[in-house]
Formats: structure tokens, sequence, C-alpha cells
């Protein structure tokens, strides 16, 4: 299965439960996440979506740890059997 196709798997579950995915990006500083995921209840992450069994690149380790020490939550997903339990974590105080 390709990146896309989950990306685009993600998206849609996410838009039937109320939420937005808009595609994160941020000139000037790479490696961030794919998506931000907005949820009911002012619920907030970042997702980085990869290709099933991909991992990410040395700097895409280190903003996920920077945006993670800040308190954000990021998680990666790489296969659509994931989305429904990231985005169950999301919702998760």
């Amino acid at each position: 299965m390709l990146e896309k196709h989950i990306e685009q798997k993600m998206v849609q579950v996410v838009h039937q439960i109320g939420g937005l995915a808009p595609k994160f990006i941020s000139t000037g500083w790479a490696g961030v996440p794919d998506r931000l995921v907005l949820l009911p209840g002012g619920r907030l992450a970042f997702v980085e979506v990869k290709a099933p069994g991909k991992a990410l690149r040395p700097l895409q380790v280190k903003r996920k740890g920077q945006l993670e020490a800040l308190g954000f939550r990021v998680y990666v997903i790489d296969r659509p059997e994931q989305i429904g339990g990231v985005l169950d974590e999301i919702c998760s105080p």
C-alpha cells in the first residue's frame, strides 16, 4: 500500500468523526510531520504517514522529539489498521 493511500484514509476517517486533518507545510522548517489532526474538544496531534515498514528520516526523528518535548503528541502511521487506535489516543485525555 502506498503512503498516499494511508494518508487519504486517515483524512477520511478524521472527517467522519468531525475533525480536520490539514496538510502541515512549514516553509523553512523541514522534517515536520505530514498532518495536523484537529478533533472536537480541542484535541490536537501531529501525524507523520509513512509507507508500510518505512522508518522516519533522522531529521524527522529530531522534529518529532522537539514537538514532544513541547508537550505535543506526535504519531507515526504506516498501516491503515493503526488509524483508529491513533485517533482514539488523540481523543483521550
